[in-house]
């Protein structure tokens, strides 16, 4: 593990949070991109990982966050931006990924909640994700579903509470029957968007992406992959601006 840096005060009011980010390795990464990306496609995976992180770092809820990665590029990367960093065994699947980071966090900070967070949320705001942390804090156990409402982008356990990840496929359902509280948090839509198919990326481009996402696309150019998802690279302008471009923010679906 590298890179260990708790923030001082960063928590502020309320529970304190460790968020656990898992990364895959990078030439595994984004497969439903890969026609619309090519060569690109990890480029693209880490972009959205470092500007998931650097939002995530810059929410005054969150004390530290833990990358599980066993990418060595990635894990530099993520470490230069201020993540704890942990390394992932391979092969041994998203779930035990991130079991094992939150094992690692509450051994360094035992006082904190558990939060993991998806690694592919580009447009992420860190007041957004404030207002989500705010939530959780009043339960024990909780989750955000994911903007198509059928997978999951945070899952939340505060401190001494079962911390119990059930991500991948139709991860809602399992959440909501494990008990966990799904969260309502309005204003939140950057922390739903999560990015797997070229239409996902062309959403979270109109929200507004990150400086590292938007500058790998403006470098390459449009990412096409339907007939209705091209990538503005750009301000995206109409309707979903939020307050990254400088509009209002977008409430979940």
């Amino acid at each position: 593990m590298t890179g260990f840096r708790e923030r001082g005060g960063a928590a502020g009011a309320g529970v304190p949070w460790s968020l656990i980010v898992p990364v895959k390795h990078l030439d595994r990464a984004k497969s439903r991109l890969g026609r619309s990306l090519g060569p690109h496609r990890g480029d693209l995976a880490l972009a959205i990982a470092c500007d998931t992180v650097a939002a995530a770092l810059a929410c005054p809820g969150v004390g530290a966050v833990f990358a599980v990665t066993g990418d060595g590029r990635v894990g530099a990367r993520l470490a230069a931006l201020g993540a704890v960093v942990v390394g992932d065994e391979p092969g041994t699947g998203l779930n035990p990924a991130l079991r094992h980071g939150a094992a690692t966090a509450r051994r360094r900070l035992p006082g904190y909640g558990v939060c993991a967070l998806s690694a592919d949320l580009p447009a992420l705001r860190p007041e957004e994700l404030g207002r989500v942390l705010s939530a959780a804090a009043a339960l024990g156990r909780s989750f955000l579903p994911d903007a198509p409402g059928v997978g999951t982008t945070l899952l939340a356990s505060a401190p001494g509470r079962r911390f119990t990840p059930a991500f991948e496929g139709d991860s809602r359902a399992r959440h909501l029957s494990s008990g966990a509280r799904e969260l309502v948090v309005p204003g939140t839509a950057s922390v739903r968007r999560d990015v797997d198919t070229p239409e996902d990326l062309a959403a979270a481009a109109r929200l507004g992406l990150g400086e590292r996402t938007r500058a790998l696309l403006e470098r390459i150019g449009p990412v096409s992959g339907t007939h209705t998802a091209r990538v503005p690279v750009g301000d995206p302008g109409g309707a979903e601006r939020s307050p990254r471009r400088g509009g209002p923010p977008t409430s979940p679906r």
